[in-house]
């Protein structure tokens, strides 16, 4: 048995022989049975899927002696001349050592004179994108209107260097890579032509590292059966083409769901020592990955996406119980996002070794996008799915802190859980305080009482300060001394802003009382309404006419009146960026301390202005004037007072105790 050249002995020499691209050939023999030949044709496609086999029978099916016909006959003068290479009338130009302008208007030329012997003259270009501008520029004329009796045929695997001028002039063809299961078949039929023995296995990983390209394929096979061994194994395949073995890959796994990383260095010192492709471990490793993705996510059910044999499988789906899907997600983005700069890196088994302790180290790694979130994460059990930082790539959600999980010490108390309830909930407190008090609207004076007297006895368990505000009578809270407002925390320069902005509106909403709602009657008041008018004590003096006429309800204060605000419903509400502003309000006159002049600018504009203006008369009473002010800037701090407060930082801090990370650089956010 020969194995020499199997790409050249076994090349198609007819369109039913060609390997894929079914619709590529049905259209091109259709067009050579009808003798209607486009002036060019351009080919593009990854290598070794058949551009130039293709062109090369097209020319052989325009030309033969037979013809018009939809497969040459491989039998007549011409046919036999072009599968020689000796066709006149054929010609073929490697455009990466013919790509200049001379070249193209010697091209010109040649395209002039009649054909010799055939029908057709056909001009292949192969690495047509090598030509140059000029070359490109040359060839526009002759590409759009060629001679009656030629045809330009060029073929890329770079379609895109292409001018749109060009392209617009050809019939554009793609050429697709071959499915493995198509590619497996092709070698089948080669080995048991040459009569060789062999492994189905073999078979696969070969179709596999060919990775949808015939000629490469090919090429390694021939290099497998140099060998010299009967039948072809898979072992001897791994062993020649360098691959590595299943086992690897399941070590590997055991490895990164342990968290060992020591076993993970040990192992890839085998993988270097064995001489193995990297490129291919790294591709076998992300089919992995996803192998796991849709057994962990489908079950049984995606075993038909899944290359593999039964006992394969229920391996794999034994696997992929180990992992939370989130983990096996992100190991996959890790990998598909790692290919490219391990082998380009100049320390290519560092940057694997790195990558592998990355994908072992996911579910203690923290999330880098949430600081507030990275405080309260805590390292889950190894090989369960990222808590801190274990959702890169994978959409996962993040950890909940020990406020926000209702799990915290005794230190923590209920007032910073309320703080971080939202605002909607703090709205909806005085509807259910009415609800509450509503039996007392029809009970009269002495329900009333009655419902006092249960209100002023001690309760069994204490509710927090928010809640408490919430169902507390409006005349005992009358003489409590007003809450100071709670300043908008600074944004530091790692945080970011969604998350600064959530706490700040929490805190405010978690202050605002029942009464600070102005349109909402409280339940005082409908009991009032309700009970017998009892009699009326002296009026006191008017108010001067120029002060605004308070509403009823309680005293007004600056957080209620952004609850009152916030909901209005239909638009009615403040416009966008009122919330950033800081309110105080005095003898009739709310005094709005915006962040800088554009701050102002926007807010003072006529549609806001009166949208802010009559919800401040609705809130405080009509006569209340509404004015604005900038706050002073604060002091820009020097660098390094910026780089002492960056390593603070709780999470900059863990990322240099654990990993030596260093601050290389930094760039505030104004």
């Amino acid at each position: 048995m020969s194995t020499k050249s199997l790409t050249a002995k076994y090349r198609p020499q007819r369109f039913s022989e060609v390997a894929g691209q079914d619709a590529v050939k049905a259209v091109l023999s259709r067009a050579a049975a009808e003798d209607r030949i486009a002036p060019a044709y351009l080919f593009s496609g990854t290598r070794g899927v058949g551009k130039t086999t293709i062109a090369r029978i097209l020319a052989k099916a325009v030309n033969c002696e037979r013809g018009p016909a939809a497969e040459p006959c491989n039998e007549c003068r011409h046919c036999r001349a072009i599968t020689a290479g000796a066709a006149v009338d054929v010609v073929e130009i490697d455009a990466a050592s013919n790509r200049g302008i001379d070249d193209a208007r010697r091209l010109k030329e040649d395209i002039g004179y009649a054909p010799i012997e055939c029908r057709y003259k056909v001009f292949i270009v192969d690495e047509a994108h090598m030509l140059t501008r000029e070359a490109f520029n040359a060839l526009l004329k002759t590409l759009e209107e060629p001679p009656p009796h030629a045809t330009f045929v060029l073929a890329t695997t770079e379609p895109h260097k292409f001018p749109a001028t060009i392209i617009s002039r050809c019939q554009h063809y793609t050429f697709k890579r071959l499915p493995q299961k198509e590619l497996e078949a092709h070698l089948r039929s080669l080995l048991e032509r040459e009569g060789v023995g062999f492994e189905p296995q073999a078979l696969s990983l070969i179709a596999r590292r060919g990775a949808g390209s015939v000629r490469d394929s090919m090429s390694l096979l021939a290099q497998a059966l140099a060998m010299g061994s009967e039948p072809l194994t898979a072992a001897d395949v791994r062993a020649v083409l360098g691959l590595a073995g299943r086992e690897v890959l399941l070590r590997l796994l055991d490895a990164v769901a342990a968290g060992d990383c020591a076993a993970l260095s040990a192992l890839l010192s085998e993988v270097l020592d064995q001489g193995l492709d990297l490129g291919f471990f790294l591709r076998e490793l992300a089919g992995t990955w996803r192998d796991l993705f849709l057994l962990s996510q489908s079950g049984g059910t995606a075993s038909g996406a899944i290359e593999a044999s039964p006992e394969e499988v229920a391996e794999l789906t034994d696997y992929a119980g180990r992992f939370t899907l989130a983990h096996i997600h992100a190991c996959w983005q890790l990998t598909l996002e790692g290919q490219r700069r391990v082998l380009h890196s100049l320390e290519p088994a560092q940057a694997l070794e790195l990558l592998l302790f990355n994908m072992a180290s996911l579910p203690k790694l923290l999330d880098l996008e949430s600081p507030a979130a990275a405080r309260g994460a805590r390292p889950g059990p190894v090989g369960r799915g990222p808590q801190g930082g274990g959702n890169v790539g994978s959409g996962g959600q993040r950890p909940v802190g020990p406020a926000q999980s209702g799990q915290g010490g005794a230190g923590q108390g209920l007032a910073p859980q309320a703080a971080r309830q939202p605002a909607a909930q703090a709205m909806a407190r005085p509807e259910a305080g009415a609800r509450e008090h509503a039996p007392a609207a029809g009970a009269g004076p002495a329900a009333g009482s009655e419902s006092a007297a249960s209100e002023s006895a001690p309760q069994p368990e204490p509710e927090p300060p928010s809640a408490a505000a919430s169902v507390a009578p409006a005349s005992g809270r009358a003489q409590e001394p007003e809450p100071e407002p709670v300043p908008v925390p600074d944004r530091a320069p790692w945080e970011d802003p969604e998350d600064v902005a959530a706490d700040a509106s929490a805190d405010v909403s978690a202050d605002v009382s029942g009464e600070d709602f102005g349109p909402e009657p409280t339940p005082e008041a409908v009991a009032e309404a309700a009970a017998p008018t009892p009699a009326q004590p002296e009026p006191a003096p008017s108010a001067p006419a120029s002060a605004p006429a308070p509403r009823s309800g309680g005293p007004r204060t600056w957080e209620g009146f952004l609850a009152f605000a916030q909901g209005r419903a239909n638009g009615q509400g403040l416009p966008a960026g009122f919330s950033l502003c800081k309110g105080e309000y005095a003898e009739g006159v709310l005094r709005l301390v915006c962040q800088n002049d554009e701050h102002r600018n926007v807010l003072s504009r006529s549609g806001n202005l009166e949208r802010i203006e009559r919800l401040v008369r609705e809130y405080f009473g009509e006569g209340t004037e509404t004015a604005f002010a900038c706050a002073a800037r604060a002091p820009e701090k020097s660098r390094k007072e910026l780089r002492d407060d960056l390593r603070t930082n709780p999470v900059v801090r863990k990322m240099i105790d654990d990993f030596g990370a260093i601050i290389v650089n930094f760039d505030p956010i104004n």
